[in-house]
């Protein structure tokens, strides 16, 4: 199809076909893609409203056996640099948020085979009962089937426990390209295969979660799998309705395995273009400014995005990989309203809240993103002596003994990667 009548398709919102969609992509202008974008965001959007919400990004533990080649955060069982954050500490973190205006934890970390399901659920548990109102955005696709791996528990049982301890909803990490041939190739296949990510996602809009969904560009993906990734999320968004945004970022290369070359901004502009164009069922688009930084975020406004994400107030995984952008709630306001759109608070819902908290009273500035811990702290949790550990490590931790109990890790195996 020519050029022009592929365009005139978008503008009278037809729905694009894979090659229709590779085709721009592949030979459509910049300015051509961006336009296109920015006019289906005004389409579905007409308010000019660009949201943001006050949250936190907690990694509750660096211990990680899955591996993959393109992370720099995870921590192999028994590293000295290896965590677990204890629940008074992140009662501290979710005080603070508070604080600030936050409204929720985005609460992720590695695979770690010392945490039981149990743990999870004391933990959301003890969340709800200090903070009712408070929102657990927790737990991505590949740490429910960890879980499910550990506990010996089909999927929906996890979801449905993790539900009823306190879970709101479900982030959308881990989605990496939804394509088991980059999977393999990026040792993240044995931790969720496209198909078990996917049916994560399934379970929990059936159990009525709403979840956000993601994609990592610029490892070793062609751009049809690129597509591809977005096409899997359109259907199954047709399927369920469930997932509230899309978010898309590059592979930061620093300290991995994996390594390269981090994709250029215009490699952004035109990725997050094509999924407003391609993802015709999904309201919202976040603009990735923590791995693009504050002026491509702000220009990702005119490319599709309507949400500025979150301002984070913490962040560990992107931050070991060599990102260490940072944007309060009065820098992410000014570049919204320098792009000439109305800054809004949101939640995870993307119900509105209200305009910006700094306006309403006074909030301290933030210049740097706090982390998880202070280097150099290797305080084990009192409370994880109430769980047993899998682990040589975590039983030597606990005090716990050694006899031959039958239990072995799930996911890779450390010792054998």
């Amino acid at each position: 199809m020519a050029m022009d009548d592929l365009a005139e398709k978008v503008r009278a919102g037809g729905r694009l076909s894979g090659p229709e969609a590779l085709q721009l992509y592949r030979h459509a202008s910049l300015h051509l893609l961006g336009d296109l974008a920015d006019g289906v965001r005004a389409r579905k959007h007409p308010d000019r409203i660009v949201s943001y919400i006050i949250d936190r990004n907690v990694n509750y533990t660096n211990v990680c056996v899955a591996r993959c080649s393109f992370c720099a955060f995870y921590r192999d069982v028994g590293a000295s640099d290896g965590y677990v954050l204890g629940f008074e500490e992140i009662f501290r973190k979710i005080d603070e948020t508070i604080a600030v205006g936050g409204v929720q934890l985005l609460l992720q970390g590695g695979h770690n085979p010392d945490l039981p399901l149990a743990w999870y659920e004391d933990l959301f548990r003890s969340v709800k009962q200090r903070y009712p109102e408070f929102k657990l955005h927790a737990l991505s696709p590949p740490e429910v089937i960890h879980l499910s791996r550990l506990s010996k528990l089909p999927v929906p049982e996890v979801i449905d426990r993790l539900i009823a301890a306190g879970l709101d909803s479900i982030p959308g990490g881990g989605a990496e390209i939804l394509v088991d041939r980059v999977r393999k190739l990026l040792h993240c296949y044995g931790k969720a295969t496209a198909d078990e990510w996917l049916d994560v996602m399934r379970h929990a809009h059936r159990a009525g979660l709403r979840t956000t969904a993601t994609m990592m560009y610029g490892t070793v993906e062609t751009d049809e799998e690129r597509l591809e990734h977005l096409l899997r999320l359109r259907t199954l968004q047709d399927e369920t309705g469930g997932f509230t945004a899309f978010i898309t970022w590059s592979f930061q290369p620093s300290h991995t395995e994996l390594g390269g070359s981090e994709a250029t901004g215009v490699d952004y502009l035109r990725t997050l273009a094509l999924a407003r164009l391609v993802l015709d069922n999904f309201d919202h688009l976040q603009a990735s400014w923590v791995t693009q930084g504050g002026k491509v975020g702000q220009l990702s406004l005119a490319f599709g995005a309507d949400d500025m994400g979150s301002v984070m107030i913490e962040e560990n995984v992107v931050r070991a990989a060599g990102a260490a952008y940072c944007m309060d709630e009065v820098e992410i306001v000014r570049n919204i309203e320098d792009a000439g759109f109305i800054p809004r608070r949101r939640n995870m819902h993307y119900d509105i809240l209200g305009g910006p908290i700094f306006r309403e009273r006074a909030v301290p500035r933030m210049h740097n993103l706090a982390t998880a811990r202070r280097d150099g702290d290797a305080s084990v949790p009192s409370e994880l002596l109430n769980y047993p550990a899998r682990s040589r490590t975590g039983k030597e931790q606990r005090g716990q003994a050694e006899p031959d109990s039958g239990l072995r890790p799930s996911g890779p195996d450390p010792a054998r990667n």
